[in-house]
Parts: structure tokens; C-alpha cells; sequence
């Protein structure tokens, strides 16, 4: 799922940890849980939490302003 479809539900600690540890390689669970319980992806998937483009839409399109 795109990051835009849940990002605005995430809550304000987890994307302020995201904000400020960009491409961070390792995820505390509580930002794990936060991005999950949003509707994105849950740390049992296959693939990575987060991908690229993900990144870079936290870095270039998310507002700090939530």
C-alpha cells in the first residue's frame, strides 16, 4: 500500500521519529506498531517496512504541520 494512502493516520510520535531519523535501516517497535496500527505495513511482511520511495516522500511531501 502507498505511503499516502495511511500517512495522515499515523500518529505524531511515530512520524516525528520518522522525520527525524530518515533511512533509518531499523525501526523501534513502537514506530513499527504506530506506521501498522495506520493501516501500513506490518512488520511481518517480507518485504521492508518502509521502501524508497517511501523515504522520500517523508522527506519531500510530508508536512510537519500535522
Amino acid at each position: 500500500m502507498e505511503i499516502y494512502m495511511w500517512w495522515l493516520d499515523v500518529n505524531l510520535d511515530t512520524k516525528e521519529w520518522l522525520r527525524e531519523n530518515l533511512r533509518a535501516e531499523e525501526l523501534p517497535l513502537h514506530v513499527l506498531q504506530g506506521i501498522a496500527e495506520a493501516g501500513g505495513p506490518h512488520p511481518g511482511t517480507a518485504v521492508a517496512v518502509l521502501a524508497e520511495a517511501d523515504w522520500d516522500f517523508i522527506e519531500t511531501q510530508s508536512e510537519f504541520v500535522d
